[in-house]
């Protein structure tokens, strides 16, 4: 590579995509059809699907409707249910990045160890190569490191014991007895779908979670077929499906108190059908407004918590000895399994990875576990580095699949405008980046995930949810109307008009 930048030298520009999840896929292909060839996308694993590929414990399905959960250049109208399970939606992952070519880009087995920036240039190692780039986008994803617990004596426990993110599918459930951490959404769809098949299910909960019924249901092979033939029925599905949760559930945790109320209804008559047992239904309400933490979908929890080989179990816990869980009462629960639904490390990003930007700025002092973006999407002080799905982004009320595409095409309009103008770098301006993260915090006060009364994993070291506080589609169109204005341009040019 020649030592001046790629849009003064009217070449291609050189990409590097960080994982090949969803979001290291759609980059991939949306890039190509907007003319940019250049891609190499570092893989850690063997294959394809991010976290679709990581999770395999039963009971895995998505809560956003599959028609909804899925690419817009890649509709599909074989899903079989209307949340599509884990196993499908790996599948739909392989074959989309098949037939949109983008294997070929991956280098599988093969993660990045370190970004170093130096204008106009990223050096990006790996433990085989240390290659130049002139473009990096971190498609890391949000919840990929596994959050193991700080309890004493877990590593003496002589069962086996596992993250469900690390699932063990060599162990057999049947007949065990079997312990899970946590009650939320993992857990959940994890003691929802084993319970009827083990000798006994012991769910240790620290937090009771609301729960709202999944309207699940398969879809008929008529029903499929209609939307092969039709495909303008897909786009209805899927555009219907988002304006419904456009007009409900965004309201409702963005500060709209009688959406909010009827979340909350809806929320405690499900409780109240499933569990007729007041003991057991008053250790299962939360004493926070719902969707305050990540809302449940989910049907089958409580029919399992109310199976007699099932026990909720809310004392904490003391410690993990070699036969099971011994909580601060005193007693021991004896296991065969132990299971840690334990969630993830919701401040990482790209982190660990060592990112360094402009002057040697590190990513992860910059960040300081309060971790923050321009528009989700992009630094200062890390020029012509972009995240897909990094702080701030609506992930708490969209589809990841719709907020990836979106931000995507952000992307491509910030590479096109680098084109056009012969820029060698952009980079967010500092009064830009503060402004707009001022904004997020002012307004976060008034949503559900601050006046709801819970903590919850959206929450960074800064005590300020790290998530989209405005209506979700005040988002997407911003994703659309970039500004570069508040942008710093190598060369800087007298004026940057606003695109």
């Amino acid at each position: 590579m020649s030592s001046s930048a790629w849009a003064q030298e009217g070449r291609q520009p050189k990409i590097a995509i960080i994982g090949a999840g969803m979001s290291g896929i759609a980059a991939t292909v949306k890039l190509k059809k907007a003319g940019y060839s250049d891609i190499t996308i570092f893989e850690k694993s063997d294959k394809v699907g991010g976290t679709w590929r990581d999770n395999r414990y039963p009971g895995l399905s998505c809560d956003v409707p599959s028609h909804w959960y899925s690419f817009s250049f890649a509709r599909n109208p074989n899903w079989s249910h209307r949340y599509a399970y884990g196993p499908e939606i790996q599948d739909y992952m392989e074959k989309t990045a098949i037939e949109f070519d983008v294997t070929s880009c991956v280098r599988f087995n093969e993660p990045v160890t370190s970004l170093t920036y130096e204008d106009p240039f990223w050096h990006l190692k790996t433990e085989k190569a240390e290659e130049v780039y002139d473009v990096v986008i971190s498609a890391a994803g949000i919840l990929r490191l596994p959050n193991y617990p700080d309890i004493k004596g877990l590593e003496t426990f002589k069962g086996n014991a596992f993250h469900s993110a690390r699932w063990d599918e060599t162990q057999s459930l049947t007949g065990k007895r079997v312990g899970i951490i946590g009650t939320g959404s993992t857990a959940a769809q994890i003691v929802g779908e084993i319970t009827s098949k083990v000798d006994h299910m012991s769910v240790f909960q620290r937090t009771p979670h609301w729960v709202a019924p999944l309207p699940q249901r398969k879809y008929s092979g008529l029903e499929k077929t209609l939307f092969r033939v039709f495909p303008f029925l897909l786009i209805l599905s899927y555009w219907t499906k988002y304006l419904v949760f456009r007009l409900t559930f965004g309201p409702a945790t963005t500060g709209n108190k009688r959406m909010q109320r009827m979340i909350s209804r809806i929320c405690t008559e499900h409780l109240e059908t499933e569990i007729p047992d007041p003991e057991l239904r008053a250790k299962l309400t939360p004493t926070y407004q719902a969707a305050c933490k990540r809302l449940i979908f989910a049907s089958d929890f409580y029919p399992a918590m109310r199976r007699e080989n099932c026990s909720l179990v809310t004392e904490a816990i003391d410690c993990i000895t070699p036969k099971g869980v011994k909580t601060k009462d005193g007693r021991l629960h004896e296991l065969d399994v132990l299971i840690l639904a334990t969630g993830f490390d919701a401040s990482a990003f790209i982190l660990p990875t060592k990112v360094l930007g402009d002057g040697g700025l590190d990513l992860a002092d910059f960040w300081k576990g309060a971790p923050r973006a321009h528009r989700g999407v992009s630094l200062p002080g890390f020029p012509n580095f972009w995240l897909i799905e990094g702080p701030t982004s609506p992930i708490g009320n969209l589809s990841l699949i719709m907020i990836s595409e979106h931000q995507v095409d952000y992307i491509i309009s910030m590479l096109n405008q680098m084109k056009k103008h012969k820029f060698s770098s952009l980079v967010p301006r500092q009064d830009a980046y503060r402004a707009y993260n001022e904004s997020m915090i002012e307004r976060v006060q008034d949503t559900v995930w601050v006046t709801g009364g819970c903590d919850s994993w959206y929450i960074d070291d800064a005590g300020h949810p790290n998530l989209y506080p405005f209506p979700p589609q005040k988002y997407l169109q911003e994703m659309h109307k970039p500004n570069l204005n508040e942008y710093d341009a190598q060369p800087s040019p007298n004026r940057i008009a606003a695109e």
